[in-house]
């Protein structure tokens, strides 16, 4: 578990470092908040665009899940952003009641699996489904599987943070209960339940169809 830790922190020390390199190259004098791009629900992978500062965003939920609105993803860390805490992004077997007001996708490798894969703000792997299909802008992980494997959603309006992940591969979609869902590559992107602790892979190929998922969308394997 300990070394676990340290590659997180190493990494996300070279990933702070790389993303102020990049964004000072591209953004110039902006902020390192506002480099990223805007993204539409219902994007899987959208082409990159400028993105205001999350901080000044005032984008409206939609109801009842209509509407459309835009989340941002924004090309450094939450801590970089000045956040501290979740977000609202529960641990292990919680339910997730209420979409998180931002969540972060880190790449990192782990003593189980030396793969680039990808966790949330809470160090949980994410994973994505071999039952849904890439692109398709929906999730076929529902009801009783949506439990099992609770989907990494977003309050309407938020803001996704990355560490090692490429904003073009990052996009949402509108799941059949209207709550958002983030995807990366195309791919509905979700935790699961069985996992409590941080580093916990214990998702990692059950059924043949759930896998980690990389920071391209890929699946993450030894």
């Amino acid at each position: 578990m300990t070394s676990f830790f340290s590659g997180l922190l190493s990494h996300g020390t070279a990933a702070r470092r790389a993303s102020a390199a990049t964004a000072l190259a591209v953004c110039g004098l902006v902020s390192l908040t506002a480099c990223g791009k805007v993204i539409q629900i219902g994007d899987t992978s959208a082409p990159s665009t400028p993105a205001p500062a999350p901080a000044t965003s005032s984008a409206a939920p939609a109801q009842g899940g209509a509407g459309n609105s835009a989340l941002q993803v924004v090309d450094s860390t939450a801590k970089d952003a000045g956040l501290n805490g979740t977000g609202g992004t529960v641990i292990g077997v919680a339910v997730q009641e209420t979409p998180p007001k931002w969540v972060q996708l880190s790449a990192v490798t782990s003593p189980d699996l030396a793969a680039p894969h990808l966790i949330n703000i809470n160090q949980a792997a994410l994973y994505r489904f071999d039952g849904d299909s890439v692109g398709s802008g929906e999730s076929n992980c529902n009801d009783a599987c949506a439990t099992k494997w609770p989907p990494v959603i977003i309050k309407d309006g938020g803001n996704v943070y990355l560490a090692g992940v490429n904003p073009k591969d990052v996009g949402a979609i509108r799941r059949a209960d209207g709550k958002v869902q983030v995807t990366v590559g195309g791919w509905p992107v979700y935790r699961f339940s069985g996992d409590s602790r941080a580093g916990d892979l214990n998702g990692q190929g059950l059924d043949g169809k759930w896998f980690a998922v990389g920071p391209e969308g890929q699946k993450a394997v030894r």
